[in-house]
């Protein structure tokens, strides 16, 4: 995992861009309206794909996803991520992916709006949930509404990531440790990151906790992982999987820290 920037490298906003920003929240709330709407078995994820982007393009936003470079592999190729099962993140939709009943389907999407990134995921079943699947999409969303509630001045990231870790392990599943949330603003990736565990040893290990100010923009985005917390990345070079394939969820929001306390962008 990397270190968290330092706090002067933040990029805070005005109010005018917090606005700004909420627009662009909005209408990628309405792209994850739309594909919860299409989810069903049979459906591919391709086809979801096209729905989140016609939905952006509709209201004059551009997908920051497709096309995102990546060393050592080709760019990203979609508007969305769709990661099935035991996929945590970034998996590259498919006309051959099809869902089937009982699926775990998690689908990140991102837009670019007047110069303003929006950046949101969440996760769901296909059909009926298993109560194994059930109980993961609880906890996993139950974790992003205990850090979201965190995010207020006075407190830092590893307050955050702490919350989070705390959640989760104690319902006994895991947090995923490579990957985590970040700032957003004109760029989908800004500092800080925003770490989902903290490990007794960040500090000797040269992580640094930044502390919330009013005008921060951060993705906070839990990924929860039913068994071990190990994961290794396909040959694709961008979809991430449990080493043991248990399942995964991933939830997330674009969040404004302000005066008021936090304030969630990325919905309708």
């Amino acid at each position: 995992m990397g270190t968290a920037q330092p706090a002067e490298a933040v990029i805070l906003k005005t109010q005018a861009e917090l606005a700004i920003m909420r627009e662009a929240g909005r209408i990628v709330a309405r792209a994850h309206q739309a594909m919860r709407d299409a989810v069903r078995p049979g459906i591919s994820t391709a086809e979801l794909d096209c729905i989140a982007e016609t939905v952006l393009r509709d209201h004059g936003a551009t997908p920051v996803f497709k096309g995102y470079p990546k060393v050592n592999a080709k760019p990203f190729p979609a508007s969305i991520t769709a990661s099935i099962n035991e996929e945590l993140v970034h998996g590259i939709p498919s006309e051959k992916r099809i869902l089937h009943e009982g699926d775990l389907i998690s689908l990140d999407c991102g837009c670019s709006y007047q110069g303003f990134v929006g950046d949101s995921a969440f996760s769901m079943a296909v059909g009926e949930a298993s109560p194994a699947v059930q109980r993961l999409l609880t906890v996993a969303e139950q974790a992003l509404d205990e850090a979201i509630r965190r995010a207020v001045i006075g407190n830092e990231t590893a307050g955050l990531a702490d919350a989070t870790q705390r959640f989760v392990e104690q319902h006994g599943y895991s947090v995923a440790r490579d990957y985590t949330g970040h700032g957003v603003g004109r760029e989908m990736h800004e500092p800080p990151e925003v770490p989902n565990w903290w490990p007794k040893n960040a500090r000797k290990r040269g992580w640094t906790s930044v502390p919330l100010q009013a005008g921060m923009t951060i993705a906070i985005e839990p990924m929860v992982i039913a068994g071990r917390p190990d994961l290794k990345e396909l040959a694709d070079g961008w979809t991430v999987v449990s080493k043991d394939r248990s399942l995964c969820a991933h939830f997330e929001h674009t969040v404004a820290v302000t005066e008021d306390g936090p304030v969630v962008l990325t919905v309708l």
